[in-house]
């Protein structure tokens, strides 16, 4: 199975120091290199404007490869997702006026085009353009961090 990582699931491993949690280190390391773990350019570009943790920028360094540049189905798949108005909302005024990145359509359309599950700490509200609502809307599957950890059958 492959996952797609959105910025937040990325984020929280700030939590899992590598000296503490060596097996997960190792585990996404496996994972990466198996190409089962993967992501989008757009990650990596709002990644870039976080600097609190230095293990965090390093791996993300060590690990470029997995930050794509979208396929042509996946812009097409982008375009569906912003076609819908209220999904248009995943772009937020803030994010049009200074140009920064807006990587979740990004990481649905990977998802969807690579038959893959996005992995957020985004929650579901109701009515709302959150990563899990948009997924649901497009039968793309979406778990969590500790899910995706329950799926590795990972336990610290």
């Amino acid at each position: 199975m492959i996952y797609v990582f959105d910025t937040s699931a990325i984020v929280v491993l700030k939590h899992y120091f590598p000296k503490r949690f060596p097996t997960l280190w190792k585990g996404l390391k496996y994972l990466v290199a198996d190409g089962d773990v993967v992501s989008v350019r757009e990650v990596q570009n709002e990644l870039e404007s976080y600097n609190e943790v230095d293990f965090i920028q390093e791996w993300i360094k060590d690990n470029t490869e997995i930050f794509a540049k979208p396929e042509n189905a996946e812009l097409k798949v982008v375009r569906s997702i912003l076609a819908v108005p209220h999904f248009q909302q995943l772009i937020g005024n803030k994010q049009l006026l200074k140009g920064t990145p807006v990587a979740d359509p990004f990481v649905i359309a990977a998802a969807k085009v690579k038959n893959a599950t996005v992995v957020t700490q985004e929650k579901a509200k109701p009515n709302a353009a959150k990563i899990p609502n948009v997924c649901e809307h497009f039968d793309v599957p979406c778990i969590d961090l500790e899910s995706f950890m329950a799926d590795q059958n990972w336990s610290f």
